[in-house]
């Protein structure tokens, strides 16, 4: 999340705003060096106005805190919200635009900004690179997880801690600028990056009202970003979801599908057909006597009617898949499994696996997902 500050007169507020649309006259903030804005409106304490730019339901959740601070008439702290979103194919509109017309606030679809003026922006899972100086609540410890996918990297690397950090960017860059606050909070066991990101996004949002309380205090006492520990959080691509059943423990193939399995079911090869595994659940690896397994290998567990499925270091278990249509882990073992071994009744189980589904690499061909989730 970023809270933008915009000197009176300057260029225009991002890359691909259209030319000749007036945009917002952002008002100078206390002690930010920008002498040259002697407008007598400055405002240099709440309550603000403010213009909010949010696509996701982690963008929705800062918009309803900053919508019931504005409506608390007894503390005044923002006394003007506007809402800037993503188009979006839904008729609906993405998470912060239903909640925006939900609650009659004014809502401008990208690139159109509106032609207000305020004095602080707020930047919450936008996806776009702002030419101004910004504030920036980001769903991690920074400088770890820069980037797009932050809660989905915390999860597919088995990070314990996490949290969040209130930052002011650089103008025309992502997540290098000085620190205002920073909270850690523990990664809870085995959580998928959906539940960990409604945990941030709740955190997150009382973060950036204790922020906007004392906006020129946190805007003057920032701490620069450590170079050490920066890593990247790169968009999540298709070929993430592949299993690759030889190289993936079972460890790293439940973090793959808590990370990203309710964005891009897990896939693999069946018998050259693609197939998606859409609940998998963890077994006790169960002793399978007088069989030579290899990676891939599935078999179905008639007791606990699930497809036991080999990996690099023993067995994870899957409820039900995708091929055509959504089966049952029996419907799969009685439509498919069953019948190959009738068919090949001498053949080894090994020879009846999955097998890594390897995508082209052409560009065009290449889908690429964000991760708020809009991720989510």
């Amino acid at each position: 999340m970023r809270v933008l500050v915009r000197r009176c007169w300057g260029p225009p507020l991002a890359h691909g705003a259209r030319r000749g649309r007036p945009s917002p006259q952002w008002r100078a903030l206390a002690r930010l060096g920008w002498e040259d804005c002697r407008d007598s409106r400055v405002r240099e304490k709440p309550p603000w106005r403010v213009l909010f730019f949010g696509t996701d339901q982690f963008a929705r959740e800062a918009l309803r805190a900053l919508h019931a601070a504005r409506e608390n008439k007894e503390e005044e702290l923002i006394d003007k919200l506007e809402v800037v979103t993503m188009p979006s194919p839904s008729p609906k509109g993405l998470p912060v635009k239903q909640y925006a017309v939900q609650s009659q606030l004014p809502v401008y679809e990208w690139p159109d900004v509106g032609s207000g003026e305020y004095d602080v922006g707020v930047v919450a899972s936008f996806g776009r690179l702002l030419n101004e100086a910004l504030i920036l609540k980001f769903p991690y410890c920074l400088p770890r997880w820069r980037g797009p996918a932050p809660v989905i990297h915390t999860v597919l690397h088995g990070d314990t801690v996490t949290g969040v950090t209130i930052m002011q960017i650089r103008p025309k860059r992502f997540d290098v600028g000085p620190i205002l606050k920073q909270e850690t909070v523990p990664v809870p066991p085995k959580s998928t990056a959906k539940e960990l990101e409604a945990v941030l996004s709740r955190l997150g949002a009382n973060m950036l009202i204790s922020v906007l309380k004392n906006l020129p205090e946190s805007l003057s006492n920032g701490r620069q970003q450590p170079m050490e520990g920066a890593t990247y959080a790169p968009k999540i691509s298709a070929g993430t979801s592949c299993i690759k059943w030889e190289e993936q423990t079972s460890e790293q193939i439940f973090r793959l599908y808590r990370a990203i399995g309710n964005i891009i079911p897990l896939q693999t090869l069946w018998m050259a057909n693609t197939i998606k595994l859409l609940d998998l659940v963890e077994v006790n690896n169960p002793k399978l006597t007088g069989q030579a397994l290899i990676p891939g290998s599935v078999i179905y567990h008639k007791q606990s009617q699930i497809l036991l499925v080999y990996c690099k270091d023993g067995w994870i278990g899957v409820r039900s898949v995708m091929l055509k249509k959504s089966l049952t882990a029996t419907d799969f073992y009685n439509g498919y499994l069953h019948p190959w071994y009738q068919k090949n009744s001498q053949a080894q189980p090994s020879q009846c696996r999955f097998q890594t589904l390897r995508l082209p690499t052409k560009k065009k061909q290449k889908k690429t997902v964000a991760m708020q989730q809009c991720i989510e």
